[in-house]
This record gives structure tokens, sequence and C-alpha cells, in this order.
């Protein structure tokens, strides 16, 4: 396979996308190319950083306009069958999928809007805000559990959006770490979990994460990651993972740097 034959697959390899065969020959190439595979490790982690870019911050400004307009339509339509009305109300229907994001992106433009010109707040934007955090968890727990690794970045994206998102939310964002097989989901959650990395029980996971991992890129990612937190208990784990022997030469290299800084 030539160079722009494969490069033309990596957007559908990485989101895991791309047929058994079609991932087999991929990595027979990068395996003999070295340029192309590190064109494959630069776009993993630019892939993996564009799934947690901040959307606007939500909001309540068009709330009223958004439910009147619900009420115009649904009150214009026939009722529908209960069994095909709760099936499509699912997060497994791309359908609902969209319409629900375009909902939350509609509410947080809207909130944008208001808030920079000074008009909002009291009991009322507070209470929607919550309920907007809350979708987001949801969404964020529904995605990461589907079967596509695309919709599990977006997972990860909504969690990322959250302010202070509850147990359940980290947890999940843990397992992906820990277990998801699409390393790019494995990275953004890395990197979603850097914004929480303050939070009770978020530095200690990642550092348990870091003896389990064996994707190169997310060995590096949790270790850039412990060492911008200076994290003293990543120490042992540090130089467990560098006896164990099993590191490539750049994560080897990458260990011995972060253990350095953070025993200074």
């Amino acid at each position: 396979m030539t160079c722009e034959r494969t490069q033309e697959r990596f957007a559908d390899y990485l989101t895991g996308d791309l047929e058994e065969a079609g991932r087999a020959e991929v990595q027979a190439h990068i395996a003999g190319c070295a340029s192309c595979r590190e064109d494959l490790e630069n776009l993993s982690l630019a892939w993996a950083k564009l799934g947690v870019l901040p959307e606007e911050q939500p909001g309540s400004a068009v709330r009223s306009r958004f439910y009147a307009m619900l009420e115009d339509y649904t009150s214009s339509q026939p009722a529908p069958d209960k069994a095909r009305w709760t099936d499509w109300l699912s997060f497994r229907r791309p359908a609902f999928a969209a319409a629900f994001s375009a909902f939350v992106l509609l509410v947080g433009v809207g909130a944008g809007w208001v808030l920079s010109r000074g008009r909002i707040g009291g009991p009322d934007y507070a209470s929607l805000s919550r309920e907007v955090q809350d979708m987001r968890q949801q969404m964020a727990l529904s995605l990461l559990s589907q079967p596509s690794a695309s919709e599990r970045l977006q997972g990860v994206s909504y969690s990322a959006e959250v302010r202070n998102p509850n147990v359940t939310t980290l947890d999940a964002l843990f397992k992906a770490v820990d277990t998801d097989p699409n390393p790019n989901v494995r990275l953004a959650a890395v990197d979603a979990l850097y914004l929480f990395r303050d939070r009770p029980g978020v530095r200690e996971s990642l550092v348990k994460s870091l003896s389990t991992q064996s994707y190169p890129l997310v060995q590096v990612a949790l270790i850039d990651f412990l060492v911008e937190v200076r994290e003293s208990r990543a120490v042992e784990a540090l130089k467990k993972l560098i006896e164990a022997g099993e590191l490539t030469p750049e994560v080897k290299q990458r260990a011995e740097q972060g253990l350095k800084q953070i025993s200074l």
C-alpha cells in the first residue's frame, strides 16, 4: 500500500470505523514506514485534543421561546404510538441525539448572548444552568457507552464541558482511560480529566492507570499529566514502569525525565 493511500485511511483508522482488513493494511504499512508512522502519531494527538475543545457556555436566554415553539409543534401533531415514541426518544437514535445536541447548543448560544450584556442572573439562571449541566452529563454517559469510537469521543467532549461532574461521570472517564479499545478515546479522557485534576481521586486513579496502559501515546499523556500536577505518588509508579523494561524508547525516555522532574 502506498503512503498516499495509507494516509487517506488515517481518519477511519483513528475513529475505529475502518474494517479489520483495512486496519491490518494500515498497521503493516506504518510498521515499515517511519514517515507515515510519525504522521499518524501526530494526527492521533491532534484528534484527541480536538475532542475536548470547549463550546459556548450554556444558559437560558432562549428557553421560553424554545418551549413555546415546541408546544406549538407538538400540539399540531397527531398523538404518536407509545411504543414508537419511547423508541424514538433514545440516545441510540441519531435523530434524537442530534436534536438534543442542537437544543443544548441553542440554549448555550442564547445564554452567552444575554450574559455578555449583563442581563442574566438570579435563581432562574442558576436552576437552568444546573439542568443543562445535568443534561450534558446524561448525554456524556450515554455516548460513552456506544460502540462507535467517534460517539465515545463526543461523550468525552460533553463530559469535559461539565463544570462539576458527579462521581458517575468521573468513573466513566476513568473507565475510558483504562479499558476503551480505542487509544484516541483514552487520550481524550486523560485530557478531560486534567480539567478536574483537583477533584478527589482523580490523580490517584491516573497513577494506577499508568501501570495498566499498553498504548505508548496514552502512557506519554499520563506521564505528562502527572508531571504537570507534580503528583508525588507517581514516583513509585514511574520507577516500576521503567524497571519493567517493556516500554518503547520514547516512552522510557519520557518516564525517566518525568521521574526526575517530580523528584526535584
